[in-house]
């Protein structure tokens, strides 16, 4: 299969994104387009360390249930969580179950709820210049670069967890802060970085 592939409404995407009727959708009106917001960028980046292990597929099908179970990902209202919204969680078979994780998104509205400049800035802050052109194919598309390493040592350091250099780099991709949508694909990011 090419890196790129023409969908059968005609249009030129990335092949994963041509894979199966959902990820069309993702890939056509989420990935890559510029996200701003703490909530928003804490919904992302909990939902991606939640994919480490698993398919992001997985993760798509059951992000109306993880919406749910976690409040909508209010920064305020999931780090008030105690044990019996783990409980809670771990017996909730519409999201993951798995309760490292489950106390990493606790943990990390904690913090970021602590973030005086908010997680936005902060997560924004390690954004690269956008690049001359986009990649010719997914082989010039690296798994971590200097800038995720860098914003996943500093997540570190304010106490998140489950967030390392390639997450990281997950997270930028899915949140417009790098676009590595592949020269052609007829998918163009909106709104500003």
């Amino acid at each position: 299969m090419s890196d790129l592939v023409i969908g059968a409404d005609g249009l030129p995407r990335c092949a994963w994104g041509a894979s199966t009727p959902d990820y069309a959708v993702y890939h056509d009106t989420e990935w890559g387009q510029p996200l701003h917001g703490d909530d928003a960028l804490y919904e992302r980046m909990t939902l991606e360390a939640f994919q480490s292990g698993l398919s992001w597929l997985t993760i798509l099908r059951k992000r109306p249930a993880f919406r749910l179970a976690f409040d909508d990902f209010r920064i305020p209202t999931v780090a008030a969580y105690g044990e019996a919204d783990v409980t809670r969680l771990l017996a909730d078979a519409g999201i993951v179950r798995n309760r490292a994780k489950i106390e990493a998104a606790i943990a990390n509205a904690r913090a970021a709820a602590e973030l005086p400049e908010g997680l936005s800035a902060l997560l924004w802050s390690f954004a690269p210049a956008r690049r001359p052109a986009r990649p010719a194919s997914f082989a010039e598309v690296p798994a971590i670069t200097p800038e995720s390493t860098a914003m996943a040592k500093a997540l570190k350091k304010r106490g998140f967890r489950f967030v390392g250099p390639t997450t990281a780099y997950a997270l930028m991709q899915a949140t417009g802060m790098v676009d590595d949508h592949l020269a052609g694909c007829h998918v163009e990011p909106t709104g500003t970085a």
